[in-house]
């Protein structure tokens, strides 16, 4: 009798070439659709967004606002996620003021992340941008406004709020978390070791002690004070407030809502979000009955941004480099690997008359550090190198900043903390006494290599003390010949002690005051040079501007783009997802269902 029963080949085999085969097909619909799509575009002009007159960018801050933009791709909902970059905000103000289509901007903030000296730069460009003529309308709104939402906001001549939004004005505070008393709970022990006299480097402090030594609290004080008082008499300047009525608000707590600071004058007014957008009507001179020219900021800012480099880098120009993030050998923040990189390209490059090292770190591996500076002294021995900090340069991050001809810092910008640490853990307690593990060992030598499980002997942590302290005085040296100091000045104002940048420049830490956009100027004016570029350069990548256009939405409308994905696109990438996450055996239907 003939067996009936199918093999698994003959199963298996046809299933899989079938699925292979809807897949390649499935791409190349995709990739000819998408072709399609790009060709439609046409061209894209130097104006894109064919502005019409009297019309307002909305600029809406929210998420991480950083040196560098970012931007990634989200496959599940076919959309790009992006955040601005400061530089793009920045080009776009300045772009806007002299743009006679556009009337002003209406400024929305949604809790942004962001560092003081960035609100502080951030607040800088859009006074800059109101000496036009043209006005910025705040309006402040959400369950919880900031205080750094209103320090921003209150740059604008007009700032409005929401009734009842909550806005606790309650001054700064600075927390930090100990964890000495967990580690002993744990058995768990570590050892600390700073260079000599680096009282004031309190970044160990939380592994031994459990509350704040007296170096640490004087620092920390002083740095609140600082940058409460900068905030303070920036908001009393904008407003034309007295400070001492303000500490008064904020010492008895007067403003819990935003009526409330209607009430004290810190807000023009409380109002629905339909009346402001009303009021910006008339401020553009058009009838009720019309609707109002809002445009977002944020696709103004890109394509400006990226217009200008694109013309910029073929010509002489000032190249800016954007160190941001921890300093570390490897990676894609401020590490060796990438910077060296993109030191090399500009100090190789004839285009390039002179550099701006734009520096946003709290420091990192120290041998990173001295690499990192290395590759900035070679720069500019070559080019005339200056340095803008942002909200951080400390440590190893002002370590790197020693070779420039001139280091420029905002106010508010946290920088020095020139110092080192090592830390060492050991848990042989912690193993033995709360898990039952215990170790032995047997070596060649009188001293081992570093061991989770036991403690450094007295020299072996002599030892580790001498590399500390070397390495801390080559620290001290590097600022010596960098700021032209001597060495007994820089001890003076070193022991890891932090600064913010207005005591900075009072200490010889760094020149002049002042953000970025002020850095640029400076070097203009030296170079005669007028273009700036920007490094990482950001390549032109017409699939992600495709879907940029896609996704510019305002407040549930679609923007001046008429662009839509073809639905079939949108399927057949669903499909090629679809099958890319296949593996192994599939019990699934050979086609779908589409309901429109």
């Amino acid at each position: 009798m003939s067996d009936n029963r199918l093999s698994f080949a003959k199963l298996f085999w046809p299933s899989f070439l079938a699925v292979f085969i809807a897949g390649l097909v499935g791409m190349v619909f995709f990739f000819l659709i998408l072709g399609g799509v790009i060709g439609s575009f046409g061209d894209f002009g130097p104006e894109p967004l064919a502005l019409q007159d009297k019309t307002v960018l909305h600029l809406k801050l929210s998420g991480q606002i950083q040196d560098e933009s970012d931007e990634s791709f989200d496959p599940t909902s076919f959309r790009l996620d992006r955040t601005m970059g400061l530089p793009e905000i920045l080009i776009g103000l300045q772009e806007a003021a002299s743009d006679a289509k556009i009337k002003g901007i209406f400024l929305e903030m949604r809790n942004p992340s962001m560092g003081m000296a960035t609100a502080e730069e951030l607040r800088m460009a859009l006074l800059d941008f109101q000496k036009s003529g043209k006005f910025v309308v705040a309006y402040l709104t959400g369950e919880q406004v900031s205080q750094l939402d209103y320090y921003v906001s209150s740059a604008c001549k007009e700032v409005y709020g929401m009734h009842g939004s909550s806005f606790i004005w309650s001054g700064l505070q600075a927390e930090s978390f100990y964890f000495k008393n967990l580690l002993d709970e744990l058995q768990i022990g570590v050892m600390v070791v700073r260079g000599k006299e680096n009282d004031f480097k309190s970044a160990v402090e939380p592994f031994f002690l459990s509350k704040m030594s007296d170096s640490s609290r004087l620092q920390m004080q002083v740095i609140l004070k600082d940058l409460w008082a900068q905030n303070r008499n920036d908001i009393a300047a904008s407003r034309q407030l007295d400070t001492v009525a303000i500490d008064s608000l904020v010492n008895n707590l007067a403003v819990r809502n935003l009526d409330h600071a209607a009430q004290q004058k810190l807000l023009d007014q409380t109002m629905y979000r339909g009346e402001v957008l009303a009021l910006l009507k008339k401020k553009v001179g058009i009838d009720e009955n019309t609707p109002l020219r809002l445009q977002a900021f944020a696709k103004y800012a890109r394509d400006t941004f990226h217009d200008h480099q694109l013309l910029a880098r073929q010509e002489r120009h000032i190249a800016v480099i954007l160190a941001e993030g921890d300093v570390e050998a490897e990676g894609d923040q401020v590490s060796t690997q990438r910077m060296t990189k993109l030191l090399r390209q500009v100090r190789d490059n004839n285009e390039v008359k002179a550099v701006i090292l734009r520096i946003n770190s709290p420091g990192g591996s120290a041998l990173a550090s001295e690499e990192i500076w290395k590759e900035v002294a070679l720069t500019a021995a070559k080019k005339t190198l200056y340095v803008s900090m942002g909200d951080y340069a400390a440590s190893g991050g002002y370590y790197i900043a020693m070779p420039a001809l001139k280091i420029f810092a905002n106010p508010m910008t946290i920088t020095g903390s020139i110092g080192v640490f090592g830390v060492v853990p050991y848990a042989g307690d912690f193993f033995e006494n709360k898990l039952g593990v215990t170790t032995d060992e047997v070596r060649t030598h009188r001293y081992g290599s570093l061991s989770l499980t036991k403690q450094l002997s007295p020299e072996e942590l002599n030892f580790m003390q001498e590399e500390v302290d070397a390495i801390y005085l080559k620290f001290i040296e590097r600022v010596s010949d960098g700021r032209h100091m001597t060495q007994e000045e820089i001890q003076q104002v070193a022991r890891g002690r932090v600064w913010t940048g207005k005591a900075a420049q009072q200490c010889g830490l760094i020149d002049q005051l002042g953000g970025m956009h002020t850095a640029i100027q400076a070097l203009q004016k030296k170079t005669g040079v007028s273009e700036v570029v920007f490094y990482p350069q950001q390549e032109d990548d017409t699939f992600s501007t495709i879907l940029a256009l896609l996704d510019e939405e305002l407040e549930g409308e679609k923007s001046q783009s008429n662009a839509q994905i073809p639905q079939e696109l949108l399927l057949y990438y669903q499909k090629y997802a679809q099958i890319m996450k296949m593996k192994g055996l599939q019990m699934r239907m050979p086609f779908t269902f589409s309901i429109h």
